[in-house]
């Protein structure tokens, strides 16, 4: 049986058997703080409370462990798209997806940043995470629009968020309150989807 030692350092410390999930906490934690340019294991292993050497059980080096890092924030982010509702019809559901999006790029801003960052672009496992997410929104489109204007729906949907996403994360919109983001996201995804009654018109997106 493996026994890490813990160290000194005033973190949290390790409970035997929850090891990596500490590890992508305390990376968590700082990447928050300090960025990820002063990420190293080392610090990770300090904030965690466990010793130097013990990070490399699960991470060879700091680009496998911002790559853990960005494949858990798509697996969050996939979770919470799969979790909302139908709404009140295909439109309020479209919405509701990218404002719940949205909502987790000004959640975890830190994370958010890495996930869509190119030293994460080529991780499998990151990709992989990345695909089931988008697969969530595609699979709702499908469901309610027609077959040729799924692709370009389901881009201009992806695109509209990271952008927004983005825009507002660097305070180029101004500081808008949560609320005023999410009206702003209503609004734009509105307008996405053409002016009027959107997916629900008749013969505009496969509607009855």
């Amino acid at each position: 049986m493996e026994v890490w030692t813990l160290s000194t350092s005033t973190g949290a410390g390790y409970h035997h058997g929850d090891l990596r999930a500490a590890l992508l906490d305390s990376a968590l934690a700082l990447l928050n703080t300090e960025g990820p340019g002063e990420l190293s294991l080392r610090a990770v292993a300090r904030h965690a409370g466990v010793s130097a050497n013990a990070p490399y059980r699960h991470y060879r080096d700091k680009e496998a462990l911002l790559a853990a890092l960005a494949t858990r924030g798509f697996t969050e982010l996939g979770e919470r798209l799969a979790a909302v509702g139908p709404g009140d019809g295909p439109d309020a559901e479209l919405i509701a997806m990218a404002r719940t999006a949205v909502d987790y790029a000004l959640d975890h801003p830190g994370v958010y940043r890495l996930m869509f960052g190119q030293a994460c672009s080529t991780h499998p496992d990151a990709i992989a995470a990345s695909d089931a997410a988008i697969a969530i929104v595609a699979e709702r489109i499908a469901a309610i629009a027609e077959a040729e204007r799924r692709e370009p729906l389901r881009i201009g949907l992806w695109a509209l968020v990271h952008g927004l996403s983005t825009l507002l994360l660097d305070e180029r919109l101004g500081t808008p309150t949560r609320a005023e983001a999410d009206a702003l996201v209503e609004t734009v995804v509105r307008t996405l989807l053409g002016a009027g009654p959107g997916l629900s018109a008749p013969g505009r997106w496969g509607a009855p």
